[in-house]
């Protein structure tokens, strides 16, 4: 079951009145079983999952936990197992629901070590995540003190596996929204924090991203962004041919020096690189949850530094940024 309403409720609470009614309106529209041939499974799985209580929830863990003062049987486990199994593919995590470990296709929680020290503190801040797939950062988030966490994510199996944890740990100040930013009312101004991560070199127009993600935060608030980079100086980018990493919405992957110019560009002020990593196929790769080709098969079997098109393989920086 997905329910909406105890969020759209915090939301009022917090300040955001107008927005909230305007969700009450559009969401049940963007959840029409029309939408996605299976979103009537998905939501089959959600119903079908077992009423237990949780009874330690550890949202502070590389593996996000939810478990109960005593474990399930192994009859029970394998039956969750393969209720959680129907909203496959699992992309960001880990997450360990009763004893049953969500083995993602990301280890999302090396990101988040990447970054958690080099970031304001996040207690009492109210935060957006841009692009949260199942909302594994947002319990991150939460877990770190954040008063309200709002996770944005068009794909709603993304939303749908959300709901899955939700279920158990009954959370109304994280929330995740079948929303793009471009949905976002302009100009909120709200948000103390903004996480981009892994979003930019999606969009057509990284300036207009750039400028959504200003314009969703308060004056001096945080961006914190994280995206595919090049090795080069100030002007250098890489606009792909067709696909890069096998990936057939790659628009733009400039260098880290560019990227501070991009930022500067719209206004942010104070860019500082977090981190520069090259992402590793122990970081992302295909698993039980999964099964789909991951990083290895994108790229080059003989030279492993070059995808399979023959660009430069991935690398991603962390960047932080202050609003205007």
């Amino acid at each position: 079951m997905i329910d909406f309403a105890p969020f759209l409720t915090t939301l009022q609470n917090a300040g955001l009145e107008k927005w909230s009614a305007q969700l009450a309106n559009v969401l049940p529209k963007l959840m029409a079983s029309d939408r996605h041939g299976d979103l009537a499974g998905w939501l089959d799985a959600l119903n079908a999952l077992p009423d237990l209580a949780a009874t330690a929830i550890d949202l502070n863990r590389n593996s996000v936990r939810i478990a109960a003062d005593t474990s399930l049987g192994a009859e029970q486990r394998e039956a969750l197992r393969q209720t959680l199994q129907q909203l496959h593919p699992w992309r960001k995590g880990p997450y360990d629901i009763f004893g049953v470990a969500i083995d993602t296709e990301w280890r999302s929680d090396w990101k988040w070590d990447r970054l958690k020290n080099q970031i304001a503190p996040l207690a009492g801040r109210k935060v957006l995540d841009v692009g949260c797939g199942s909302g594994y950062h947002c319990w991150r988030m939460r877990g770190a003190g954040a008063d309200l966490v709002v996770g944005i994510d068009p794909t709603l199996l993304f939303v749908a596996q959300f709901f899955a944890l939700q279920r158990y740990i009954r959370d109304d100040r994280v929330g995740v929204l079948p929303l793009g930013i471009e949905h976002l009312p302009g100009k909120l101004r709200f948000f103390d924090t903004v996480f981009s991560m892994g979003v930019l070199y999606h969009r057509r127009s990284p300036f207009d991203h750039l400028i959504e993600l200003r314009d969703a935060l308060r004056p001096g608030g945080q961006l914190v962004l994280e995206t595919l980079v090049i090795d080069g100086n100030a002007g250098d980018i890489l606009v792909p041919d067709n696909r890069y990493a096998r990936m057939n919405n790659v628009w733009f992957i400039p260098s880290v020096a560019t990227l501070s110019q991009w930022l500067k560009k719209v206004g942010f002020k104070n860019p500082q690189v977090i981190n520069v990593t090259t992402t590793t196929t122990e970081e992302q790769r295909s698993t039980e949850w999964m099964t789909f080709q991951s990083l290895a098969q994108c790229l080059d079997s003989l030279d492993p530094t070059q995808t399979v098109e023959g660009y430069p393989a991935p690398k991603r920086a962390i960047i932080s940024a202050e609003a205007p």
